[in-house]
């Protein structure tokens, strides 16, 4: 306890210094410690007392909870601010929704293209951001003009496909805070549209939502219960957006650390996959290859990671369609490594990942993670190597 504790506030500590810019002659000289003190303390060699703490806390003029709380804190890569900030703008300030709007076939195929885009370009973080702000103010004006014209169904129902993008790009560029609007426009489009699929899917976004703000268990009773409405839902379609629901409620159950129930859904949805095949109704992705991925990141959450890298072993990855879903993989594996300590694993799956997707790695907390880990604590051959990695994405870890 006592060791993992000094691991974690080293951990901190060193955050807070880069995120400050600061040397470490110059942490230590205003903190009043020595330089190889506060380097043992980074190290999570040595627990530092109150005293101590509170000195180095004042000198990175942060509060002194923050180098003992257990929630992770990240550094927001440049990059990925002005992309929160771009699309803040675009989904808060949406130009007046006058003039005429697109015709829906055009919208709904700009809509599906985005999407394309996010699911299988390597550069989807570039490419789909610029996409944002224009489509929002097209949905907004044909939602605008929908009772006029008699087409009110299908201009929500685009809403609610667009707004689920929102609500994923959101999350991935760190703006939690958008991505929870984007997932409630998206929700109360879909209730509009009455389209029982859309609205499992729409739940479906507000649960990952409600993950991305460690609110477990809230996100658990938002997928069991859309779940259970679709339960008696016929047909495929109906069957991948219910298994996509049970997936969420299996990783908030982990995160709660009811690891049991957490297996227990993902086998239970196994052979609805292998009915389904490999789909991706409504962008959720589902198939046997997402829920063999699924169980991988249970493993992890739970901290079996010999079970987890056995389990990722079998999967091919590639199967899946949405590159999200496959990068998110392949951190996981890395991650799983890294828990294990085989560093040199680790970034071998984080070159694969940003061979794939360069830009998921730039711009994920995941990632940043465990660079910094392998950075700090690998051997220096390994650590040479993560340090190029994290030069090239303009991650900080040092």
């Amino acid at each position: 306890m006592v060791e993992q504790l000094a691991l974690d506030v080293g951990e901190r500590v060193r955050f807070h210094r880069l995120a400050a810019k600061k040397t470490q002659n110059v942490v230590a000289g205003l903190a009043g410690i020595t330089t190889d003190y506060l380097y043992q303390i980074e190290r999570g060699k040595k627990l530092p007392t109150v005293p101590v703490l509170v000195a180095i806390a004042a000198a990175l003029d942060v509060p002194p909870a923050s180098l003992i709380n257990t929630q992770s804190q990240e550094v927001v890569p440049r990059q990925s601010r002005a992309a929160g900030e771009e699309l803040h703008r675009a989904i808060t300030l949406p130009p007046a929704a006058e003039g005429e709007p697109l015709p829906l076939a055009d919208l709904r195929n700009q809509i599906n293209e985005a999407w394309r885009l996010w699911q299988s370009s390597p550069t989807r973080y570039s490419q789909v951001s610029g996409l944002l702000g224009n489509l929002i103010v097209e949905v907004e004006r044909s939602l605008h003009t929908a009772d006029a014209t008699g087409t009110g169904g299908e201009a929500h129902r685009a809403a609610a496909d667009l707004y689920g993008l929102t609500r994923t790009v959101a999350k991935r560029t760190g703006r939690v805070d958008l991505a929870l609007l984007a997932a409630d426009r998206a929700l109360r489009a879909a209730e509009a549209s009455d389209d029982s699929l859309r609205v499992g899917a729409a739940r479906w976004n507000l649960a990952h939502v409600a993950l991305a703000e460690r609110h477990h268990e809230v996100a658990e009773d938002i997928a069991m219960n859309a779940a259970h409405e679709l339960r008696d839902h016929s047909g495929p379609d109906a069957a991948a957006v219910y298994g996509s629901l049970i997936l969420v409620a299996g990783v908030a159950a982990a995160r709660r650390r009811d690891t049991w129930t957490a297996r227990d859904r993902v086998r239970s949805v196994m052979p609805v996959a292998w009915k389904t095949g490999e789909c991706n109704t409504l962008w959720t992705a589902f198939g046997p290859t997402n829920v063999a991925m699924h169980a991988v990141s249970i493993e992890v959450e739970a901290g079996e990671t010999s079970q987890a890298c056995h389990l990722a072993e079998e999967i091919e990855h590639e199967r899946s369609p949405s590159i999200e879903r496959r990068v998110a993989f392949l951190l996981e594996q890395a991650r799983s490594y890294q828990q294990r300590k085989d560093y040199g694993s680790a970034l071998v799956l984080l070159n694969s990942a940003e061979r794939e997707a360069p830009e998921d790695v730039a711009y994920r907390p995941l990632a940043h993670s465990i660079l910094r880990e392998v950075v700090q604590r690998a051997g220096r051959t390994t650590a040479r190597e993560a340090a190029r990695l994290a030069d090239k994405l303009s991650v900080p870890v040092n």
